[in-house]
């Protein structure tokens, strides 16, 4: 029999008071209740539809659902850019559902139609349940067809919705590979097509919302061939100057697409606690004190949670983070409650569809009190009752911080947060300056559709779809006539006097994948019995499935025994160390055109287009518990090139002699300025550390001085470096000050020491890279 739920109104309180941990919490913010501003249901809402949502408890709706609705339903793109748990699904169903029941008929006499797009499997499936549960309500909705279409979708059931669905719930995976390059097939659907519904539009950013954004381009195109001009519905947690953003994402313009902001909403109070685990007695490299880590410390908060009867969402920053937080929490609960121990989960990425399902189904019946998640679980999932959320790692963005924290108090009552800072610059100067965090506003939404490295292969699918006209060439922007010439001389694309041609047997769309993944997916199967145990994408195999790795799956560890790259297959046998892996690359950079440039007296602040080449070297062995390294085992891998945007810096000769950096000092005083910058970059682009990456060096040879290079982690580039490149002063300064404020003697990983670091911290220089900061800010105007 599960615990019974005791108030929240103490819950930090009771958290507090176990083993000592009074001294971990850094600060409180209480984000005070709100209260709803209700309004009557709009005229022009069919009665079988606000029927069912009364019927669903739904007595009236909120001030800015019914104004999100009316613009939609007026014919007019609109953004709804509200808090987590607003109900902007109800904003967008009710002009949706209204067109498909009004029986609005297409040229070809079919009825209407609508498209939603979600960036998971996850929150496509969720919406498609509730959907479902309203046209069980017996209120007349059970006439319009729904269906997910996705790549579980099997191939019979595909060519039902193709033919019958009048609303379609897919992702723009499958927009980009399967509907648009089979339009023909899809004719009479989008012929109907009313409204395209963009779900959680925040997280179309970088270099996968360009790619979004090129494949939302392709699909009005289509649209337009076949005499359908879809009214845009986007829904999106609070963001920056939301109607720029989603006109960006669609390609519109800012004045053509309306922005509802204003949440009217009700709200229960949230307690927000900023967390920083203890110092434990191990010492790190060079003698640095090594920090409990949030994985740990995120477990041991789970699993006193959900002991205490509190239904409770660990957000943890990796796959096998939230594999390591479920196993240790049970653990913990096997010795106090073994009954307790099966109510814990694990939710992410890589599982099989099944899997999935189960998962998402008993996250929604409430089977699971405790769940350690991936950003799988940020979006609108709808997992009513959670009282708590805790989350392990700032997770990069404040938007994403704060659509996390809003998954609990959905249900209106009283909820805590909890963000447990982990180990490194930017998560330790967070925890100490929660001003950055709660009295500043969310960040802009930064994609580049106009990035050659994404537009190119879009043009080619395009062609592939009809035949590119100079006509179509405004909606893909002002790049795209001049890559057509490129495309032809590479022989991607033929040129005629009607247009231009895809001639390839191949499939244009193979030319790109909208995630950014390099190569195909590497299944992961356990040796002996042939099980797929999951996937693991390809850009990421080398250094989470290399031969010897950690994986985790489920709550089970196994060791990988071989990675076959010829046959994409990781093989894996069941293990239970405890000690986990990381790998270590070689990185080298070379500049292959300066875009910009400026002088900061001596110094010089560069952006332009490099080279990276990259390469996994071996792995580590640490400590689950402590990060404690038990030794080091060397790798033979491919060479893996990356052509992006780069921000880099020089200082001369001169400025490092007067920073009183000896020679032999130099390299670690450029090493540790490289890792503290990209830790602070994401207070200043719309990135994760982990979507950037750094080189430095005494002596570059395409600059001929000490130069320290940030670059995209994407090819083509993502925008951060070229945000950086705009932010540098500031970047920059707040580097040297997080650098020279942190308490520690000569480097650890709250400042200078870096969780992906190629050459295992090492060197790294604490002091010089705080001198070697302030000579290059010393000619900054």
């Amino acid at each position: 029999m599960p615990p019974t739920p005791r108030p929240q109104d103490n819950l930090l309180d009771r958290l507090l008071a176990a083993h000592g941990r009074p001294d971990r919490v850094t600060h409180v913010r209480r984000i005070p209740a709100r209260r709803g501003r209700p309004t009557e249901w709009p005229e022009w809402a069919r009665r079988e539809v606000v029927d069912a949502f009364r019927a669903a408890g739904i007595d009236h709706p909120w001030e800015h659902q019914a104004r999100a609705a009316s613009a939609a339903a007026s014919g007019r793109s609109v953004v709804l850019a509200t808090g987590t748990a607003s109900g902007k699904s109800m904003a967008y169903l009710l002009p949706v559902l209204t067109a498909l029941l009004e029986g609005t008929r297409a040229p070809n006499g079919r009825g209407a139609t609508a498209l939603y797009l979600s960036p998971t499997k996850a929150l496509a499936a969720d919406q498609l349940r509730a959907v479902d549960a309203l046209r069980a309500a017996e209120t007349g909705l059970d006439a319009v067809r729904t269906a997910t279409y996705d790549g579980d979708t099997p191939a019979e059931v595909r060519r039902w919705v193709r033919a019958h669905a009048a609303y379609v719930l897919t992702n723009p995976d499958m927009l980009h590979r399967s509907l648009l390059p089979a339009h023909r097939a899809w004719s009479a659907y989008l012929k109907a097509l009313k409204y395209i519904v963009i779900d959680e539009c925040h997280t179309y950013r970088g270099v996968f919302g360009s790619h979004v954004a090129q494949v939302l381009r392709r699909l009005r195109r289509i649209c337009r061939r076949y005499g359908a001009d879809p009214v845009f519905v986007l829904a999106s947690a609070t963001v920056s100057d939301p109607a720029a953003a989603a006109a960006r994402l669609i390609g519109s313009e800012p004045a053509d697409v309306e922005e509802v902001t204003d949440d009217a909403s009700p709200r229960g109070g949230l307690t927000f606690a900023l967390w920083e685990p203890p110092l434990t007695d191990f010492k790190g490299e060079r003698g640095a004190p090594v920090r409990r880590t949030a994985t740990a410390e995120a477990a041991d908060l789970l699993g006193d949670l959900v002991l205490d009867g509190v239904r409770t969402v660990a957000f943890v920053r990796s796959r096998r983070g939230a594999e390591v937080v479920r196993v240790m929490a049970r653990d913990q609960l096997e010795r106090v409650d073994p009954g307790l121990a099966d109510q814990v989960a694990t939710y992410r990425a890589g599982y099989l569809p099944e899997e999935r399902r189960d998962l998402e189904q008993a996250l929604h019946d409430g089977r699971l009190r405790g769940v350690a998640a991936t950003t799988a679980l940020e979006l609108g999932v709808d997992i009513s009752g959670l009282d708590a959320v805790l989350i392990a790692g700032y997770p990069g963005t404040r938007a994403s911080l704060w659509q996390q924290a809003g998954r609990a108090g959905r249900a209106g009552q009283e909820a805590l947060a909890v963000l447990i800072a982990r180990d490194d610059p930017l998560d330790t100067f967070l925890v100490h300056h929660p001003e950055a965090l709660f009295d500043r506003p969310v960040e802009a939404t930064v994609l580049d559709p106009d990035n050659p490295y994404v537009l190119a292969p879009h043009l080619c699918a395009a062609a592939a779809e009809l035949p590119l006209e100079e006509d179509d060439l405004p909606l893909f922007g002002p790049v795209a006539a001049p890559l057509l010439p490129g495309l032809v001389k590479r022989g991607l694309l033929r040129r005629r006097t009607t247009g231009w041609y895809w001639t390839s047997p191949e499939r244009a769309t193979d030319l790109t994948d909208i995630r950014g993944a390099a190569g195909a997916a590497v299944r992961v199967v356990e040796d002996g019995t042939g099980r797929v145990l999951g996937t693991v994408d390809g850009s990421a195999a080398y250094s989470a499935v290399h031969t010897g790795a950690v994986y985790l799956h489920q709550g089970e560890t196994y060791l990988v025994r071989e990675l076959v790259l010829d046959d994409a297959v990781a093989l894996v046998r069941r293990a239970n160390p405890d000690w986990t892996t990381s790998a270590r690359e070689k990185t080298d950079i070379r500049v292959l055109d300066e875009v910009r440039s400026e002088a900061w007296g001596r110094a010089r602040l560069c952006f332009g287009s490099v080279e990276v080449t990259s390469r996994v070297v071996s792995y580590q062995r640490r400590r689950i518990l402590t990060g404690q390294i038990l030794g080091e085992h060397r790798l033979d891998l491919p060479t893996q090139s990356l052509r992006t945007r780069a921000v880099w810096w020089t200082v001369t000769p001169e400025q490092v002699a007067e920073a009183s950096i000896d020679e032999a000092d130099l390299p670690g005083a450029a090493h540790a300025a490289e890792h503290a910058s990209i830790g602070l970059l994401p207070l200043f682009a719309t990135c994760d550390r982990w979507d950037i990456g750094g080189v430095s060096t005494a002596l570059h040879p395409d600059t001929g001085l000490p130069t320290v290079f940030v670059y995209d982690g994407h090819p083509g580039g993502a925008g951060f470096a070229e945000r950086a490149y705009a932010t540098a002063p500031r970047w920059l300064r707040a580097t040297r000050e997080a650098i020279a404020a942190c308490e520690c003697e000569s480097g650890c990983p709250s400042c200078v020491q870096s969780p992906k670091c190629g050459n295992g911290n090492h060197p790294l220089d604490k002091g010089g890279a705080v001198r070697l900061l302030g000579g290059l800010l010393e000619g900054v105007g």
